[in-house]
Parts: structure tokens; sequence; C-alpha cells
């Protein structure tokens, strides 16, 4: 049994921390290896693992299977004000492609999409039920993998948001946009709005569990780390349910806020 040595991996993980917090190690900087942390440090190989893990429960670093651990790109939580980052305004300012996109601009970062999967398929019987459809029926997915990068470019990106939109077939029909990779300008929300579904009431889910191996590996989180999901639904004026978005966030990088009147 390999022998634990806790008070190494605090005391590392906090040197670490430090230089990171002193610029030494600027956003989306390669860290040493753990071969090369075990030999700069003469721990052994698990505690060097360990003083990783550590650093990335608390969301300053992140890991790409087969190249390294790097900065955090975002250090700190993402404010995600659920109250307004939907209004038209916000998810196009700046000519931004959606609420997304619109929030980390504002961040100073920018926001790097890799190709959206889109397909026609049968949803989860959760959102087949939220959308009215049959649970055999296929609706339009756009799945997604949302990775943002620095202002300045290079090649390191970090993946903070996965996300998964289901649309009616029958709307998605009448909504051409939805189906191509870039859907203009307030994304689709606003392509949706122009053919004649806008959405004029949101509800959101929020859930707190584990990631799955598939969602560590692509937010290059610990597979024991927890996420954030929500699930979002987006109602037209009759009150029916025509996107359905399933958001994964990893818990270190975001905080949630919401404020509505309850009247007097």
């Amino acid at each position: 049994m390999t022998k634990k040595e806790p008070g190494k991996v605090q005391r590392i993980a906090a040197s670490i921390q430090g230089k990171i917090e002193r610029g030494i190690y600027p956003p989306g900087s390669l860290l040493p290896s753990v071969p090369e942390l075990q030999a700069a440090e003469g721990v052994a190989y698990q505690t060097a693992r360990e003083v990783y893990g550590v650093l990335q429960a608390q969301g300053l670093v992140f890991s790409r299977r087969g190249k390294g651990t790097y900065v955090g790109l975002v250090l700190g939580k993402i404010l995600r004000d659920g109250t307004g980052r939907y209004l038209p305004s916000a998810r196009s300012e700046g000519g931004a492609v959606g609420a997304f996109d619109a929030e980390i601009r504002r961040l100073g970062l920018v926001y790097q999409p890799l190709p959206t999967v889109i397909a026609r398929e049968r949803p989860p019987k959760r959102v087949a039920a939220l959308l009215g459809l049959h649970h055999a029926t296929k609706a339009l997915k756009r799945q997604r993998v949302m990775p943002v990068g620095l202002p300045e470019g290079g090649e390191v990106t970090e993946v903070i948001q996965l996300a998964t939109s289901w649309f009616p077939p029958d709307v998605a029909d009448e909504c051409p946009q939805l189906e191509q990779q870039n859907t203009g300008a307030g994304g689709s929300k606003s392509r949706l709005a122009d053919a004649g579904y806008a959405q004029v009431r949101l509800r959101e889910e929020i859930e707190v569990r584990p990631a799955s191996p598939e969602e560590a590996s692509a937010l290059g989180i610990p597979a024991d780390q927890a996420v954030l999901e929500i699930t979002h639904q987006g109602l037209t004026e009759d009150g029916r349910v025509v996107e359905v978005g399933l958001h994964v966030m990893p818990r270190t990088k975001w905080r949630l806020s919401y404020e509505w009147e309850i009247g007097a």
C-alpha cells in the first residue's frame, strides 16, 4: 500500500497556488509533469498526483489527457446571471452568438467553439417528456463542448461547459438555421423568435451530481468531482416548451445568481 503524505500534499499544493497567484505560473501555462514534480519535491508518485488533485478541486488547474496539467484560464468563479443573461440585448452584445459567448467576452476571454454535433435523435426520456414528445420521437440535438481561450491566442483552451440543446422536430423544420453550425447573432433563441417561436418565459432546474467519466475527461476535472447540471427550458407565449438545454458545468468554475420580484 502506498503511504500517503497529506502534510506534503498540502504544502506543495499551497506553494504552486502561490506561484499561480503571483503570476509565476500564468493562466494557460503548462505545469511540471507528475514525474517532474515528484523528482523536484522528492516525494512519492502518488503524492505528486494528489497535489494536482487538490489544485483541480480548487479550480486552479485542469488536465488534458496525454498533454499534461495547465493553469486554469478562468481563475475564480464565473457569475452566471440567470436573470439577465438571456435578454436579447445581453446574448447578442458585441455580436455574440448566444448568452455563453457574451458572458465569456465580458471576462476578457474568447469563446473558441468546437464543431457542434447536430443530429436528429431520440432524446432522453426526461427531455422528451418536457418537450411533450413520445419517447420514440426524434428531436433535433445540438451538442457542444465549450472551451475558452486567451484573447492573445495560443493553443491552450479550457473547457468550462458542456451543453446539449433539444428542439421539437416540427419547430426545427420551421427554423432551418438550428441545423447550421453558426446560428448567428443572439444564437438559437433569436432564430426561434425569427421563426415565430419566441421564448417569453424560462424555467431552470439545478442539480449537483458526480461527473460521468466522459464529462470529467472533457472538462479536465477529477472523475469524482461534482458538476452542476442545469436543465433549461424555453417556453413560448402559449406555454409550449420549444427548447430543453442540459448544461453541465464544473462546480469550481461557476456561481449561479437569480433575482425576481416577490410583490409587496
